[in-house]
C-alpha cells in the first residue's frame, strides 16, 4: 500500500474529506500531516511524505486486544492514549487489516454525530 492507494481508500467512505491543517506547524513531519474526516471529524491522519503509519479512532477494548496481537499497533501518536491507536504500515500489520481499521474508524466517529450530521450524511450521494 502507498500513500495515494491509502489516500483513495480514505476517500471512499460516504461524506469524507480529507485536509492538510498544519502548514503552520514547527516540525516538517507535522506539515505533511493529511487528515481524513466525515462531517468535519477527524477519523484518520497521516504523513504523507513518510507514510509510516496512520491513527486511527479504537474501541479501547479492542486496541489491547490490537496492541497484544499486532507489534505495528501502539497508542495513538499525539492523541488520546485510550481511543486512538497507531497503525505501522511496515510492520506486522495485514493491508486487509489496515483497511478493517480504517473502515471501523469512520464508523466509531458516525455513530458518534449527532443525529443531524447523521441525517446530513444520509442525504450525500
Amino acid at each position: 500500500m502507498n500513500i495515494e492507494e491509502f489516500r483513495e481508500y480514505c476517500l471512499s467512505f460516504k461524506g469524507s474529506h480529507d485536509k492538510m491543517p498544519f502548514n503552520k506547524a514547527n516540525s516538517d513531519y507535522d506539515k505533511n500531516i493529511m487528515t481524513f474526516s466525515v462531517m468535519d471529524k477527524w477519523f484518520c491522519f497521516v504523513n504523507i511524505e513518510n507514510f509510516d503509519f496512520c491513527d486511527l479512532k479504537c474501541d479501547p477494548e479492542v486496541s489491547k486486544q490490537l496492541q497484544d496481537e499486532y507489534e505495528g499497533v501502539t497508542p495513538g501518536y499525539h492523541m488520546n492514549k485510550e481511543h486512538w491507536i497507531s497503525v505501522h504500515f511496515k510492520k506486522d500489520v495485514p493491508k486487509s487489516k489496515i483497511e478493517l481499521l480504517v473502515q471501523n474508524s469512520y464508523n466509531l466517529v458516525v455513530a458518534g454525530l449527532t443525529k443531524k450530521q447523521q441525517e446530513d450524511l444520509a442525504k450525500i450521494s
